[in-house]
């Protein structure tokens, strides 16, 4: 009869333990735990402290009793092993408890001591205020000190999985939490973009972020930083990594591996035929290039755990390994990792690249669209995908999953771009964003659009001096841009394109990518040479800049909008526009979505959504009398919009273009982000000088595209078209207002 003999009670251990006993009804299998509880969800234990999880008992999946019951293992806590005798197939044991020595023989022994916590040894790392978290005693100790001592400020070491989830669980708690982390940004195993949209997440929430410092002492009520900071602690959490358990196996004369695990075959077999391991305390290949790695998580070790149980038994069931797929929810920020970053993929040998996307989960003209970004890593060469990375309020899981699934398989860039995703309107797109981010990497291969991510930018850059263009609108630039970047919209760049030196380099974004991989193919069209997009856009930017910033550009960052854990009841009001007190002061409409009104808009302009279902009536609340300005980005919609409104008896309508909004500020207008008021602007514009132009009964279309380009023919169509719908009702004139310096003046 096969004794089977297992070493550790939680993730591999009890995994093991139930195959064997699935496999074979008649084997023996006893499991030996140093600790007081086995098969219980570690990985849950944060979100019991922060309050998620409500009931305990929920995070212990079996007891000893209801293992033996169910599977018929023999189950010992608080044992722990003292030698293994290889030859006589036999293992000392103590219980911790009571002292008792026992001897336990097997056939097979199945090693699946995890790791532990490391402890540095820091002056104060022993006080009776600072913990780990690895066991549900250590969670046990950390919420009694929570609800008996009451702690008012805590500090997490530690920016990793543990460290975030802490965080999080700590300010749910109540606390106000710095983290420390020595490297230069949290989830230092991420990319510094990826790690700058959980940064901000945390910023927001109020926690406190210190990068590239170490503790040099824990006090009573403080700790020291080794920048000279103090913070405030009346807790500390220790989240700086985990050891593998390898003292037993190296007494018993087991071969320890390169990447400082146990070493195992591809079945899982230590250098004792006799003898299997799976878990934390192992090291495995990386699927990716076949290197010995330690890759401690827990559906690794679990997988491990079927396989050496299948093979005890006779089995020959290989381990293929691993490519450390993680995730991290900190609050409501994702973010994930798969396979290898750019840096290791290249530290590694292999001749990658990367891009990246930010797209919505799922169609935009849904209610509830959030952007997910995700990154593909891959081989230059061969297409293969290396690795990625997500992050997003929703549907960064989805993406990273299919990354994973695509590294694991060895997929190409080209394999995947086509791929059907599942797709509805309330779940997806169309062209989901893993499709946007292969034909992006396929655009950066052929050269057809090349691009650079902002972890490469510095590099790029040095020894050059390039022009970069922004394309956003004047609204996006205004708050946040490269310092010294030109300010040209897509959608006047080909107007415009004669303001680009043609001799330099030139460095294209917008705020994904999207918009700048097209700009770059107008210049690319108009005999410009070396033109590169930034893959990402300003949102990468920003990340980039939040995190460890850039050695040869500024960036200003946008401020950090501040969140509340507690419950907000969103309140939505609808606006009526009051009668104006004075007929001939301007009104200004924005058209846009509320989204794109929310990033930028002109001080005091009122938004009335031209996809609103309720536009109509929204609109006919105005004064049919009044002045009014009306824009959007392009001029597109703001001219469906005055169409709709001239048609309905309004009489002084105005359409802003696109250029005019940047002109407008360049000029001394106020914009949402500017200090200037409102009020110095409908002055301006309802001046004597303007009054002139209005007539009662008759509509004045002004082109203020001319201010950019006189004299202007892209409104002719349109004044054409207004001329003939309202022959008769209406006087249509095309004023060119950089020509006219009476117009001139009122702006």
């Amino acid at each position: 009869m096969e004794k089977i003999l297992i070493f550790g009670g939680v993730a591999a251990g009890a995994t093991a333990a139930a195959k064997v006993r699935r496999i074979s009804p008649t084997a023996q299998i006893t499991m030996l735990e140093a600790g007081p509880d086995i098969s219980f969800a570690n990985c849950g234990l944060p979100y019991y402290i922060g309050g998620d999880i409500k009931s305990r008992s929920k995070l212990i999946l079996q007891s000893p009793e209801s293992f033996k019951e169910q599977y018929d293992v023999d189950v010992y806590t608080h044992t722990i092993v003292g030698s293994i005798d290889r030859v006589a197939h036999k293992v000392k044991t103590m219980d911790t408890r009571s002292g008792e020595l026992k001897i336990f023989e097997y056939t097979k022994l199945i090693l699946a001591q995890g790791g532990r916590p490391i402890k540095p040894t820091l002056t104060g790392a022993d006080y009776d205020h600072v913990f780990t978290l690895w066991t549900l005693e250590d969670m046990d100790k950390i919420a009694n000190h929570l609800t008996e001592k009451k702690p008012k400020n805590a500090v997490v070491v530690g920016g990793g999985f543990i460290g975030l989830e802490m965080v999080e669980a700590l300010v749910k708690r109540g606390l106000k939490v710095n983290v420390v982390e020595m490297m230069p940004h949290v989830m230092a195993i991420m990319e510094a973009e990826t790690a700058g949209f959980v940064e901000n997440e945390m910023l927001s929430y109020g926690v406190g972020i210190h990068t590239g410092a170490g503790v040099t002492e824990i006090m009573r009520h403080s700790v020291k930083l080794d920048n000279g900071k103090i913070l405030d602690a009346d807790m500390v959490l220790l989240s700086i990594g985990v050891r593998p358990t390898l003292q037993l196996a190296k007494e018993a004369g087991l071969e320890i591996g390169e990447a400082g695990g146990l070493l195992v075959n591809a079945q899982l077999q230590t250098s004792d035929p006799d003898i299997f391991a799976a878990g934390d305390m192992v090291e495995i290949e990386h699927r990716v290039n076949g290197k010995k790695v330690r890759i401690p998580l827990a559906g690794p070790a679990n997988r491990q755990g079927r396989i050496a149980a299948e093979n005890t038994l006779g089995g020959n069931h290989s381990y293929k390994g691993a490519i450390g797929t993680s995730v991290v929810r900190v609050f409501e920020a994702v973010a994930g990792i798969t396979g290898f970053s750019l840096k290791q993929a290249r530290a590694a040998g292999f001749d990658a690249d990367a891009v990246v996307v930010h797209k919505e989960h799922h169609t935009s003209y849904y209610p509830g669209a959030e952007t997910v970004t995700t990154m593909l890593v891959y081989d230059r060469h061969t297409g293969i995908i290396l690795g990625g990375q997500t992050a997003g309020y929703k549907g960064a899981d989805k993406r990273l999953d299919v990354i994973a699934t695509a590294t694991a398989a060895k997929l190409t860039i080209s394999d995947i771009a086509d791929i059907d995703f599942a797709y509805s309107p309330p779940i997806g797109t169309a062209n989901d964003a893993i499709n946007m981010a292969a034909y992006t990497a396929e655009n950066r291969i052929s050269g057809f659009s090349p691009s650079v991510t902002v972890t490469e930018l510095d590099a790029f850059i040095e020894g050059k001096n390039p022009v970069f263009v922004d394309v956003r609108d004047v609204f996006a630039f205004e708050k946040s841009h490269v310092k010294g970047a030109l300010n040209l919209p897509l959608e006047v760049l080909a107007q415009q394109i004669s303001a680009i030196p043609a001799n330099r380099t030139i460095i294209i974004y917008d705020e994904t990518g999207k918009k700048g991989h097209q700009a770059l193919r107008t210049l690319l069209g108009a005999g410009f040479k070396d033109v590169t997009n930034i893959s990402g856009g300003h949102t990468s930017l920003q990340r980039q800049a939040r995190t460890v910033g850039f050695n040869h550009i500024q960036v200003n960052l946008l401020p950090v909008e501040l969140k509340s854990l507690e419950e907000e009841v969103e309140k939505t009001e609808e606006k009526t526009v009051a009668k104006a007190k004075d007929e001939n002061s301007l009104l200004v409409v924005d058209v846009r979505t509320p989204e794109e009104y929310s990033r930028g808009h002109i001080a005091g302009s009122t938004s009335i959504d031209i996809a609103d279902p309720a536009f109509v009536s929204k609109i006919n609340l105005l004064q049919k009398d009044k002045t009014i300005l009306i824009y959007c980005l392009s001029g597109s919609r703001s001219y469906a919009a005055a169409n709709y409104m001239i048609k309905n008896g309004f009489k002084k309508i105005y359409n802003l273009q696109q250029p005019a909004l940047m002109d407008w500020n360049r000029n001394g207008f106020a914009l949402e982000q500017s200090s200037k008021a409102i009020a110095s602007t409908a002055t301006k514009y309802t001046g004597q000088s303007f009054d002139k132009l209005l007539k009662d009964n008759k509509v004045v279309l002004v082109d203020f595209h001319a201010v950019w380009c006189a004299p202007c023919k892209a409104m002719k169509p349109v004044l054409d078209k207004v001329s003939t719908n309202f022959k008769g009702k209406a006087r249509v004139e095309k004023v060119d207002v950089e020509a006219n310096k009476e117009i001139a003046a009122a702006f």
